[in-house]
């Protein structure tokens, strides 16, 4: 949910004319293998080591004083209203999901080396800050302990609109803003064929994912019956913006296709001036129509539409990229796998047809009640033709590492990218989620206590 829109220039404000301008806008994106990148982005829980409390924003120990201390390294500071809100650096960004998790936004890297290594930097810095502080970070889908009252909020303006509008909604809206952490890749396409060809294999298998890196099982200290917590709240934060999207799996899915979905999903904000106006609940065909009753007579820009695109949560989300959203956060091993798991799967043709084979018997139906009961059952959620998640499990990593060996990219000793699968080669072959893991250590050496998670799964 990281927010990139402060100081858009100048060539993206002029007002957008009639619908095709916003087909373009995606379109756009596709591009030739050869140019094909990586882009990784991971949040993660900050917490006081003392008493375990979430950070606030301001004071020794807040968000502020990481954010400047962070500034060491290189970072240039993103302000709003005067506070720092965001760092950036080249192409990579740091930001602050709702309730101050901490999100990279990585940049756009050849290969996995490459964005292994950045995380391995990013998070080596965070640890120097952090120390100083008296602050810890760590991977986990949701917050295991706090209850939603008492998890700070940011200062950033979007933040407030949201969390006004998202109860009308659903109920657990607020809970995904406030105490979730997920892991996404985005992943680029070669054309409109190649795109929904990715998108379906996307939606089909991001089930399969959410049980792989399954990792949030605890609520408020307590086992909440969920191995993902935070892929359940996602089914009841707002029907208009989430989901499995049928539509994609129509003989007419491309690029006007998935415009015209966006397009339908109400809008939350104009930015404008530094300022984010309250558009909730209002149509982008109005404001197309300059009918917005935020902004009477105004048409959007294209950096409207690009913050609207944002601000769409489907399990495959479509801007000038592709971005895989079915994952917990978690610790480091993660941080690689689940790049490497689809671009494995979908950055070589050979293994993205065969990904395809794997899943184009899958039912819209049945896809959607995987999607359904994967947040309980994890990798023993039954699949419609017999077996399990974990029997796809199998199959589906070994096309993903076919998949990276054809890539060939070396590393320093490597002669390719399979190593980062290791971490899901061993949930495989142990046949549990990393949650399952966790509820074993809270009933045994924890004690039926949280407290442990807070220094086992730290950064």
């Amino acid at each position: 949910m990281s927010d990139k829109s402060e100081g858009a220039p100048p060539s993206v404000s002029a007002p957008v004319e009639n619908v095709s301008e916003l087909v373009a806008y995606i379109a756009d994106g596709a591009k030739p293998r050869d140019l094909w990148r990586i882009g990784t982005e991971h949040e993660k829980f900050t917490y006081r080591r003392d008493d375990l409390g979430r950070l606030g924003y301001e004071g020794p120990q807040g968000i502020r004083t990481m954010l400047e201390g962070l500034q060491r390294f290189g970072w240039q500071p993103v302000y709003e209203a005067g506070n720092v809100i965001a760092l950036t650096m080249d192409s990579a960004f740091i930001s602050l999901e709702p309730g101050g998790q901490f999100e990279l936004s990585g940049a756009p890297l050849d290969n996995l080396h490459q964005t292994c290594a950045e995380v391995h930097t990013h998070l080596a810095q965070v640890k120097v800050v952090a120390e100083e502080m008296g602050v810890g970070f760590m991977g986990l889908g949701f917050d295991p302990k706090w209850r939603r009252d008492e998890v700070p909020i940011m200062p950033k303006g979007r933040y407030k609109l949201m969390l006004a509008y998202m109860p009308t909604r659903g109920n657990l809206g607020p809970d995904m803003m406030l105490r979730s952490c997920t892991v996404q890749v985005n992943l680029d396409f070669g054309s409109e064929s190649d795109m929904v060809q990715k998108f379906r294999i996307g939606l089909a298998l991001q089930p399969l994912c959410t049980a792989l890196f399954a990792n949030s099982p605890f609520t408020e200290g307590r086992p909440n019956g969920f191995l993902s917590f935070r892929s359940q709240i996602w089914t009841d934060t707002d029907p208009d913006r989430t989901g499995m999207l049928p539509f994609v799996f129509d003989g007419d899915m491309g690029y006007e296709a998935y415009t015209q979905y966006a397009l339908d999903v109400p809008m939350y904000f104009v930015y404008r001036n530094g300022d984010y106006l309250d558009a909730t609940g209002q149509s982008f065909r109005d404001f197309m129509a300059g009918k917005l009753p935020v902004l009477p007579g105004e048409k959007p820009t294209i950096k409207d539409w690009e913050d609207h695109l944002t601000t769409v949560f489907p399990e495959v989300r479509l801007k000038k990229f592709l971005e895989m959203r079915g994952a917990d956060g978690g610790p480091w091993g993660s941080l690689c796998a689940l790049p490497a798991l689809w671009v494995g799967l979908l950055y070589n043709q050979g293994a993205q047809d065969a990904a395809w084979d794997l899943v184009k018997g899958f039912t819209v139906e049945e896809m959607a009640r995987l999607r359904t009961d994967v947040p309980r059952l994890g990798l023993a959620t039954p699949l419609g033709q017999g077996g399990t998640l974990l029997d796809l499990a199998g199959p589906v990593l070994e096309v993903a590492l076919d998949g990276l060996r054809a890539r060939a990219r070396p590393g320093a000793v490597t002669a390719d990218e399979t190593e980062f699968l290791d971490a899901l080669q061993k949930t495989v072959t142990l046949g549990r989620t990393p949650a399952e893991l966790l509820l074993e250590r809270f009933n045994g050496a924890w004690e039926q206590s949280v407290d442990p998670i807070y220094t086992e799964l730290a950064y």
